[in-house]
């Protein structure tokens, strides 16, 4: 067979197929057709056009061709253009905007133009870095409710923001500074600077550039050609432009537009003073709760918030002060309802849709109203340390110390601010935390209303006025009559079942106190007393016993209490040891039902399930299961938080019949018992056993009686020992409470963070300070009075000083420093041991008072008090012409001449010559001669008090008075200029250095008034008055701009020395600058030197996170303990480290003048927990810890939980300062540290 070749054609194109596809309409569907030239779609207008593909077509022609692309030949693919050198574009900068604007004045009626006034634009290039204004922009949402330390506050109330006229008076005195001489080559805050003299100049000095060598290199084009033809165009040198106008006059400068447009005006209206309020009005305002409300309901016919009980009168009036956005001060008694007035507050901001901010001194307190405030108004956000919840309802609960962290931020929470409610505002008292209260009042802006709750308080009036002047706004005062539960106190002197009846009444409802009770309390202790003494012998228990005795004392107090059905009872215990003892002591006690054992157990196994299984099984928890089950509780500092919790809301539901509590249970937390026990009457504040104060005793005392359901409440005091005194007993419970005081003191916080911001000063923050308000209250006076001062002086005729009278100033001068030396000298005798022993009887003086001017007189008797002694003295004095006293006005200056200013210029009885017998002080005398006179001083006093009877008063003086008299007489004649003086220094034996320089320079000034000539002159009298006049009102200016200018402030000198401390460890520079250690300060909540130096110092970097977690518990630790042998190298070396950081800073601090000790600076680290926190940090359970201290369950996890917020601050600082790996470790150490038991989430916020 033949084989024929095959032969491969290629596949055909599919265009070159004789097909042509078709689509039918647009319902999807293709046809293929056979027949050339057919249609390809049966759509009027064809298919749609398709666009080429790009991506291929960019990869043909760049990427599988790359010959394409020309390798040196540039001219077809790139263009270039020639710059033409333009240096001064280098020195160009973008206009500010525009601070102010022109705003038209028209008349009223015809609304013609009259004038235009300047006005500054608030909101022109603001923001939270340059501006204090509510205007400025909000900063970012995530920083918006805890701000930034870096972001300016916002302008605090009450504080004076700069006007135009403060700026236009800024102008003006700009306006003399010479710009060619005066300008500055180094900026404030840096270290080096510009020179900008010519090239020919000397080389600059050190630590400047010269600005002609710099731009030496650099073709300016300032040849006569280019200098030609720039002149007048935008893009020439600045200078040129008005070089040819060089030689005409200069254009004067003017602080507005309006002295240049404005000139021609017919009529000038002038700026408008903003009203002052006058200097005595009145900024605290009583309101009388006396007399019911009638019209409330029609006043506020729709009320924000009803209550299903009605209001009390107190209640409503402050109610009605609100709704007319008014600020209050609510000083109510303990459990009169003071909460009402918050809860309305916080009720009208939410129909307000504004926001309210609750503080509260402490966070347990803070908790709890969280858990009422949000079962009632639902919008509730709570913000402590370590808790953050709803931070972006209408209403935030905060402890005082956030809220001034949040001021100083800036955080834009305080934009919507309408309400901020401070409770127990008594706690500004608290010696270390007052402060706080103190700095958040000032910081608060103008927009913000306030409402302070407190009990009772002696100077709610003061402390109010305080806060008007301070805010420049009226605070109503409103304070409750009575308690709305009364109490009655009794003293117990029981100790076994059979005298539990021994209860006494002391202090009725009414307030009278029996003083029977008081002797029947006494008698019956001294009967069992005294038959001890029959059973035992004489020697009586004078102590109060042991735990034996506690325990039949309560066991017969409980007995007789719930016989009365007088329980639940609160015992309030000085101690958190005694506390446990008694309640310990108890075992027999089983105060609950069955039925209430029940609900209990279901209580603690519900709250308890949160913990681990081991927590649940720590001796503490078990032990107090234990008590509770039987209705007894414990509540101090010791208890862990969420055991407390549970004690507060068992008690609170009745369950817990007894609790032993100490102080801190009075604090705000609303729960009330039906009694009220004090184990004694003493307690120990910190440094000394003392008794109660009224304030403290009334506190504790208030949780007595439950309204609604009590007619009274019951206040019974233990008398273990004896009775105490009817005395101290009368002042503890019906003395006034403690007033409020300030604390205000100067931190390194509050410094920092004014200093950072230009427009705030701290001295204006003192000047505001409660310590300060006391002088600084009738500033508006003193500057109405400054100002009347200096119209009289203007008026005042000026002194003729020429001639003969040219040394008049000087002669006025030397007087008034002589007189001034005398009198120190005179000063610093009668302080001494010698000076006071030559003034005995018979000595003769020169007094000068009031009554007598420098006359002699002889010493009759000296008292025999030495703190402040009296010496009685027969003193000349001229007789009376008439029986009346004539009224005298007030005696002209007399004229001294040298021989009066160098001697004494003794008086002499014009006419008769009489005498009168005065009781000098010390500061009466102002010489003391060498002369004695010898005198019967008790015959003589004798004798003149029987002559001042009216029946003797004719009667002539016995012979010892003529004689005493005659011989001042003959004194005084003898020596005009005064009888000589004991020396100090040889009579006196006074070897003082002022002493002696004052001597030698009062011989020196008695020299000159000796050689002067202006005395001379026959008008030296006249134009000596005329100085004198004018020298006096001077010198009242200058006290009363002394009382007005920040030198007057208590704390200035501390607050420059706590400046220096800053400034020499590189805080702020010499200027006051905040550098970024001080930043880095600012963002510390406390220890901040200590915590930024070891920052600094990269004493933390090299640690593990648990390591630093230890070291830092030293610094919040507040038990003290030793650390242990048991610690790894690390931490000892850590702790060295510590601790020699701290004693540097202490020696900076005492170098800079401080009063602070450097062991008292290193002596507030304590390291007793710092096992402890190692090992709870690598993640040792809870139940192992309490082997490793001693110290209370409570106080290690508040120890912890303020080291886990020390930590996230630090955090914080480590970022600002650029430290992520510093920044990082203290996020793990705050991770390992926030784990079970310790934070446990808080019952209330569940």
């Amino acid at each position: 067979m033949m084989e024929t070749e095959r032969l491969v054609l290629p596949p055909l194109d599919p265009l070159d197929l004789p097909l042509r596809a078709v689509e039918l309409g647009c319902t999807g569907h293709w046809e293929l057709l056979n027949v050339p030239g057919a249609p390809e779609s049966t759509l009027p207008h064809g298919l749609p056009p398709c666009a080429p593909d790009l991506q291929q077509e960019a990869e043909q022609l760049f990427l599988s061709s790359p010959s394409w692309l020309p390798l040196h030949g540039v001219e077809h693919s790139a263009r270039k253009w020639q710059r033409k050198t333009d240096p001064w574009s280098l020195l160009t900068a973008l206009g500010a905007s525009v601070p102010s604007d022109l705003q038209a004045q028209r008349h009223p009626t015809t609304g013609q133009i009259l004038d235009y006034k300047e006005v500054l634009l608030e909101n022109t290039n603001l923001s939270a870095t340059t501006s204090l204004s509510l205007r400025r922009p909000p900063g970012p949402v995530s920083q918006s409710l805890w701000g930034n330390p870096t972001q300016y506050p916002f302008w605090p109330g009450g504080m004076d923001e700069p006007t135009i006229t403060d700026l236009s008076t800024r102008e003006e005195a700009e306006e003399d500074i010479d710009f060619e001489k005066d300008l500055l080559t180094v900026p404030p805050g840096f270290k080096k600077g510009i020179d900008f003299a010519p090239k020919d100049h000397p080389a600059p000095a050190a630590g400047l550039l010269s600005l002609s060598r710099l731009l030496e290199p650099l073709d300016l084009g300032v040849g006569d050609e280019d200098e030609s033809e720039t002149v007048g165009q935008p893009g020439g040198p600045p200078g040129d432009a008005g070089s040819a106008s060089s030689c005409s006059a200069p254009l004067a400068r003017a602080s507005s537009l309006e002295d240049l447009v404005m000139k021609e005006a017919s009529k000038a209206v002038s700026l408008p003073v903003p009203p002052k309020p006058p200097p005595q009005e009145q900024w605290a305002i009583p309101v009388d709760v006396t007399s019911p409300v009638g019209d409330f309901y029609r006043l506020i016919p729709q009320p924000a918030f009803q209550w299903a009980f009605e209001p009390d009168v107190f209640q409503k009036q402050a109610i009605l002060h609100l709704e007319q956005h008014n600020s209050v001060f609510v000083a109510a008694h303990t459990s009169a309802g003071k909460t009402v007035v918050a809860e309305y507050a916080i009720a009208l901001a939410q129909k307000h849709m504004t926001r309210t901010i609750y503080t509260s001194p402490i966070k347990a307190l803070s908790n709890q109203k969280f858990r009422d405030f949000r079962n009632t108004f639902g919008d509730v956000g709570l913000l402590t340390g370590d808790v953050q919840l709803h931070p972006e309802a209408s209403c935030l609960i905060m402890t005082t110390e956030i809220l001034r962290s949040m001021l100083y931020s800036g955080s834009d929470v305080i934009r919507d601010l309408e309400w901020v409610i401070f409770d127990e505002v008594h706690y500004i008292n608290d010696a270390e935390r007052g402060v706080v209260w103190e700095e958040v009042l000032i910081m608060l802006p103008d927009h913000v209303s306030i409402i302070l709750l407190s009990a009772t308080v002696p100077n709610a009036l003061e402390f109010a006025d305080w806060i008007g002047r301070l805010k420049r706004r009226q605070i109503y005062v409103i304070s409750t009559v009575a308690r709305p539960v009364p109490l009655e106190h009794y003293l117990f002197t029981g100790n076994s079942p059979k005298t539990q009846g021994e209860l006494f009444l002391l202090l009725d409802s009414r307030g009278a106190f029996h003083t029977q009770g008081y002797y029947a309390a006494v008698e019956a202790k001294k009967e069992r007393m005294s038959k001890h003494a029959q059973t035992f012998g004489a020697k009586q228990p004078t102590h109060q016993g042991g735990p034996a005795q506690d325990r039949g004392v309560y066991l017969s107090l409980l007995a007789s209490l719930r016989a009365r059905a007088q329980l639940p009872v609160v015992v309030f215990t000085f101690s958190r040891g005694r506390c446990d003892e008694q309640a310990s002591g108890l075992t027999s006690l089983d105060l609950t039902t069955s039925s209430e054992k029940s609900e209990i157990h279901l209580f603690l196994q519900r709250c308890l399930a949160r913990l681990r299984g081991s927590d649940r099984q720590l001796p503490q928890v078990l032990h107090m299961s234990e008590l509770l089950h039987r209705g007894l509780g414990v509540h101090h500092s010791g208890i862990l938080p969420i055991l407390k919790e549970i004690v507060e809301m068992l008690f609170s539901r009745g369950l817990v019949k007894v609790l032993f509590a100490t102080e801190t249970f009075a604090m705000g937390v609303n729960m009330p018992a039906r009694t009220v026990v004090f184990d004694s009457m003493r307690k120990h504040d910190g440094s000394t056993f003392r008794d109660l104060l009224p304030g403290e005793y009334v506190q504790m005392a208030g949780r007595a009686g439950r309204r609604g359901l009590d007619p009274t409440g019951t206040v019974i005091l233990l008398c273990k020992g004896r009775v105490p005194e009817m005395a101290d007993l009368h002042r503890m419970m019906m003395g006034k409470p403690s007033q409020l005081q300030s604390q205000f003191r100067l931190t390194y916080t509050m410094i920092l963070n004014l200093l950072r911001v230009d427009a705030l000063r701290v001295e204006d923050m003192m000047k505001r300070s409660f310590s300060e308000f006391p002088s600084r209250k009738d500033s508006k006076a003193h500057e109405q009075t400054l100002a009347e001062l200096s119209k009289r002086l203007g008026a005042l005729e000026e002194p003729d000083v020429t001639g003969q009278l040219a040394d008049l100033p000087e002669y006025y001068s030397w007087g008034e420093e002589l007189t001034e030396i005398r009198n120190m000298i005179q000063r610093r005798i009668m302080e001494s041991v010698s000076g006071l022993k030559s003034l005995s009887v018979g000595r003769v003086v020169v007094v000068k008072n009031q009554e007598h001017h420098s006359a002699l007189g002889v010493i009759l008797q000296v008292s025999s008090n030495s703190s402040s002694r009296v010496f009685t003295t027969l003193v000349l004095c001229d007789k009376p012409t008439s029986q009346e006293p004539q009224d005298k006005g007030p005696a002209s200056p007399d004229v001294p001449y040298p021989d009066d200013l160098v001697g004494f210029k003794l008086f002499l009885p014009e006419g008769p010559c009489d005498h009168t017998v005065a009781k000098l002080h010390p500061g009466d005398m102002a010489a003391i001669t060498t002369k004695v006179l010898r005198v019967n001083g008790e015959k003589i006093l004798e004798d003149f008090s029987r002559r001042q009877q009216p029946k003797f008063k004719k009667d002539p003086p016995l012979a010892a008075v003529t004689t005493a008299v005659q011989e001042l007489l003959r004194l005084a004649q003898a020596y005009p200029a005064g009888p000589p003086t004991l020396d100090p220094v040889n009579d006196l034996q006074l070897k003082d250095v002022s002493v002696v320089e004052g001597g030698l320079r009062a011989r020196k000034l008695e020299e000159l008034i000796r050689g002067a000539q202006c005395v001379h002159s026959p008008r030296f009298a006249a134009q000596y008055l005329k100085l004198h006049e004018r020298t006096q009102i001077q010198k009242e200016m200058e006290r009363l701009r002394f009382l007005l200018s920040d030198q007057s402030l208590l704390l200035l000198p501390e607050y420059h020395q706590r400046v220096e401390v800053l400034r020499t460890l590189g805080y702020v520079d010499e200027v006051g600058t905040v550098k970024l250690a001080g930043r880095v300060a600012c963002a510390m909540s406390s220890h901040e030197l200590l915590l930024t130096e070891l920052m600094f110092d990269n004493a933390l970097s090299a640690l593990r996170p648990e390591e630093i977690a230890a070291l830092l518990s030293g610094l919040v630790c507040q038990s003290p303990g030793d650390p242990g042998d048991q610690l790894p190298n690390t931490l000892k070396q850590g702790m060295e480290r510590v601790q020699s950081v701290a004693k540097r800073i202490g020696e900076v601090q005492v170098a800079c003048g401080l009063n602070q000790t450097v062991e008292e600076f290193v002596g507030e680290l304590n390291f007793g927990l710092v096992e402890v926190v190692y090992e709870w940090a690598r993640g040792m359970p809870f139940s192992e810890l309490a082997g490793l201290s001693g110290t209370p369950e409570g106080l290690v996890v508040r120890c912890i939980q303020r080291l886990a917020e020390m930590c996230r601050s630090l955090r914080g600082a480590a970022r600002l300062v650029g430290e992520p790996v510093l920044g990082a470790k203290m996020e793990t150490a705050a991770t390992l540290l926030r784990r079970d038991i310790v934070f446990a989430a808080s019952l209330y916020t569940q």
